[in-house]
Parts: structure tokens; C-alpha cells; sequence
């Protein structure tokens, strides 16, 4: 058990505090944490206040510089050339940007076919995908649309296209959500290209409409990318505002 007194730092909001939470460098007797997980649970005897270790001591090392910010969307992002031939590539490095108006990114090599096409066309959508579409979308991620027709794969890769209203670029029948996205500005990174897209229309599965229209994506089985792996979403824990909200 450790006394306040030997917490420096911890704060009057660490005091009514019962959730998970890190505390950097607490010095506790002579035992020194770098950074302690716990949960904390208070005990109020008179005036002073302890607190109740729980968990693990963790030890933090430091690496170089990465992207290890997980996880993220796995996405397909279409395109399509002058003629009207479509191409399709995975994405892991996309996201939201800007609520009004809707905008999007998605980063990609300067030598992707999908770049080249983008870049040219000004347009693309955006495909969410689910554990049905594991498979194609990390096949597609590894395929150049330079070498092979990525909407002619036979069996348990098959997609197909889905007309878009306002671009091209066709979204992708099997996804639950496309955005079709018209490109307002390419900005110049490095090894990527940040393409940064307004989103047009957005197109939805209606079977993952309720009785009252309201979209409901649990149904859909989407999967994200963490470090090199695909997952299915876990339980829901919460919804925006549930830690505020009056019981």
C-alpha cells in the first residue's frame, strides 16, 4: 500500500480516481517505478488518503522512431485510368481529417500503380473491409494492378464493382461502407504522398439498415490492422460520451 505523501505528483484528480490509468516515476520508499499500470483504489482513513497497488511493473524501452500507432483500418481504395479500368489497393495509412467538410486521407508510395492513377484522375473511393474480405485485402495489398486485373480473381478473392454516383472510381459491392472522394490536395511526405480527399458521397449496404434507417456497422464484421496482423473488432466496451453521461 502507498501513502500519498510518497506519490509526488499524482494530483487532487488522481485522489477520487478508480480507473486504470499510468503514473511516471513514482518513487515508492526505495523502490523505484518507471511506470507502474495499476489500479488505483483510494482508502480514506481520516486524513490521509493510500492507494492500492495493482498490477505489474512495466519497463519502458525506446526505439527509434516508427509508425507503431495501432491499430488502424484495413481499407480498399479504388481508382480508375482514362479508359475506365479499375484498380484496387489496401490501404492501412488512412484516415479522418475533417468533419465540415467531410474529408479524408490515405498516404501511398509514389510507386504504386494506385498513385499514378489517383494522381491523374483526381478521384478514388474508400472501402471498409470485413472478415469475409480479409483475404482479398491483403492479397490486393501485395499485387500490382500494373501486372493483374484485381477485379477478375476467381473464388474466395472475387470482388466486384459497384457503380459510384460522383466519380469513377467504382466502390466495391462487398464492402458495407465506400466514400467516394474527389482529391483536394496531394501533399509530398517523403516515402508517401498524402492524398487528401473530400468525401462526395457516401455509399452503404442497406441490409445494415434498421427499421428506422439508422446504420448498424456492428453487423458488419469489420477488421482493423495492428503491426503486420488483421483483427476482427472486439466486444464494445462504450459509446462516445458513456464516461460522462448521468447514470
Amino acid at each position: 500500500m502507498v501513502e500519498l505523501a510518497d506519490t509526488p505528483d499524482l494530483g487532487s484528480g488522481a485522489r477520487a480516481c478508480r480507473f486504470k490509468s499510468c503514473y511516471p516515476h513514482i518513487v515508492i520508499g526505495e523502490r523505484e517505478l518507471s511506470y507502474y499500470y495499476m489500479r488505483i483504489e483510494t482508502l480514506n482513513l481520516g486524513s490521509r488518503v493510500f492507494y492500492r497497488q495493482k498490477g505489474k511493473t512495466m519497463k519502458r524501452q525506446y526505439w527509434k522512431p516508427s509508425n507503431m500507432l495501432y491499430p488502424v483500418p484495413a481499407v480498399l481504395v479504388t481508382s480508375a485510368d482514362e479508359n475506365g479500368r479499375a484498380n484496387v489497393m489496401t490501404a492501412a495509412w488512412a484516415g479522418t481529417i475533417c468533419s465540415d467538410p467531410v474529408m479524408l486521407s490515405v498516404s501511398i508510395r509514389k510507386e504504386r500503380y494506385s498513385h499514378e492513377l489517383i494522381k491523374k484522375s483526381g478521384e478514388f473511393t474508400v472501402c471498409l473491409t470485413t472478415e469475409k474480405l480479409a483475404k482479398v485485402t491483403d492479397y490486393v495489398g501485395v499485387k500490382s494492378g500494373r501486372d493483374i486485373d484485381k477485379f477478375d480473381l476467381k473464388g474466395d478473392l472475387k470482388i466486384t464493382k459497384s457503380e459510384s454516383k460522383f466519380v469513377k472510381a467504382p466502390g466495391i459491392a462487398e464492402s458495407p461502407v465506400c466514400l467516394e472522394c474527389k482529391v483536394k490536395d496531394i501533399i509530398e511526405l517523403g516515402s508517401h504522398d498524402m492524398f487528401i480527399g473530400e468525401v462526395v458521397s457516401t455509399d452503404v449496404d442497406e441490409s445494415l439498415l434498421d427499421e428506422n434507417g439508422k446504420l448498424d456497422l456492428s453487423k458488419a464484421g469489420l477488421i482493423a490492422y495492428s503491426h503486420g496482423e488483421y483483427f476482427t473488432l472486439g466486444e464494445k466496451i462504450g459509446k462516445f460520451g458513456f464516461s460522462v453521461r448521468k447514470k
